[in-house]
């Protein structure tokens, strides 16, 4: 009985060793190529870089078997989220919607968002919908293609603050909160209360949300919250003490991480840690998460605004001329502020059968100073990105493993 307990505990240990993220290979891999990532692993700590890369080998029967490596990967080191929190919404959205789908509730409902406290804002129409009228599918549309401020701020009114981080705490992201609006100086009192909305199809109305208010702080356990030496204050003033971004939203890179693993690969995790989504949901998701702008109808993009690589910042680093791989699709969230890039991406390379899982934040600000809009987005971050993503596709190409079917991602764009 004593040799077939410590049998047992031998192959539990070697299963958890097999299932520990590497610390070790990245690092070794930026080291390799000097001349892409010397300056940043000479400045890794100035520019808070993370990355978790995921190897995926499928089996015979094309299930996904998953490998991750890390750099400088803690959760608990605080950097701004930005867009990316949006992804998250998404997902909740439309799970709120299939909850709520006996009262005649879509994706297509047309949604009216009202207005019940200070700073709240009423919509009651979408020009650049088909039909002129805002919706949850519409406003997911905006989201994934350009990272639309707005259509998150009413997806987070939709869901509700509460029940977003109540559902962050489920699916098991716990260095995670989303407690604000975006770009519109939403904080304290404003950012716990949401509008009261009103979805209807055709004139009839369906579902009635009220208002609701979420007085609870949400707080963790968070270092590098206050940073820089100085920032603009909302007068454009500077102010000489540093910048404090406690009380905003955070998204830790694992956690993102997992969340596009449980969201492109459903099949991998237990049936309880799955979203609650639909085929037509994930199809949503999946065809305009990987979708140019400029293949997009409705909503319609000037080129020179959202060009084909506006989103796609591993791999491309956001090239306004970069050459589009028609075999490549990236199925992504990013984000960019205060300094900040971040982009979670699964990648598929249809021609090659390459795929793997690639999040990363780096941020630039050598001033110190925060809301100024100057931060070396192009001279630092954006090159780091693409030479990270392209170094990581070049691994892929030379790694020998089954070629993967990989149909279930070909969108019909």
């Amino acid at each position: 009985m004593r040799t077939l307990i410590l049998i047992i505990l031998l192959l539990n240990s070697i299963v958890t060793m097999a299932q520990k993220t590497d610390t070790t290979f990245l690092k070794k891999l930026m080291e390799s190529k000097p001349g892409l990532f010397g300056s940043i692993l000479n400045h890794s700590d100035q520019n808070q870089v993370q990355i978790l890369y995921t190897q995926i080998t499928r089996d015979a029967k094309n299930k996904p078997n998953f490998k991750s490596y890390s750099f400088n990967l803690d959760p608990n080191h605080y950097f701004y989220p930005a867009s990316t929190v949006k992804l998250a919404a998404v997902i909740f959205a439309l799970e709120k919607v299939n909850r709520l789908k006996g009262t005649g509730l879509t994706v297509k409902s047309t949604m009216i968002t009202d207005s019940a406290f200070r700073g709240q804002t009423k919509v009651l129409r979408d020009t650049s919908a088909e039909n002129g009228l805002p919706s949850i599918e519409h406003y997911i549309k905006k989201i994934l293609l350009t990272s639309d401020n707005d259509a998150f701020n009413r997806l987070f009114e939709f869901i509700g603050r509460a029940e977003i981080n109540q559902k962050l705490k489920k699916y098991g992201f716990s260095h995670s909160r989303i407690l604000n609006r975006l770009a519109i100086g939403d904080a304290g009192e404003t950012s716990k209360h949401t509008n009261p909305i009103h979805f209807y199809n055709n004139n009839q109305l369906v579902y009635d949300q009220v208002a609701q208010f979420d007085p609870k702080a949400y707080e963790l356990k968070l270092k590098n919250l206050v940073m820089g030496k100085g920032y603009l204050d909302s007068a454009d003033q500077l102010v000489n003490k540093p910048f404090s971004l406690a009380n905003k939203n955070a998204f830790a890179i694992n956690d993102q991480h997992q969340l596009m693993q449980k969201l492109i690969f459903p099949e991998a995790f237990p049936a309880k840690d799955r979203f609650n989504l639909t085929p037509s949901d994930y199809q949503l998701i999946y065809t305009y998460m990987s979708k140019y702008p400029i293949e997009s109808n409705y909503p319609k993009y000037d080129v020179k605004e959202f060009w084909p690589a506006y989103a796609k910042m591993l791999y491309y680093g956001r090239e306004k001329n970069a050459a589009i791989d028609p075999n490549i699709r990236i199925f992504n969230k990013y984000g960019d502020s205060y300094g900040y890039i971040i982009d979670n991406s699964y990648f598929v390379d249809f021609k090659n059968g390459i795929e793997y899982f690639l999040t990363a934040v780096i941020q630039s600000n050598e001033d110190g100073i925060f809301n100024d809009n100057k931060y070396e987005y192009e001279t630092v971050c954006f090159p780091f990105m693409k030479n990270l993503g392209r170094t990581i596709y070049e691994l892929e190409m030379d790694r020998k493993k089954p070629k993967a079917d990989l149909s279930k991602f070909k969108m019909d764009y």
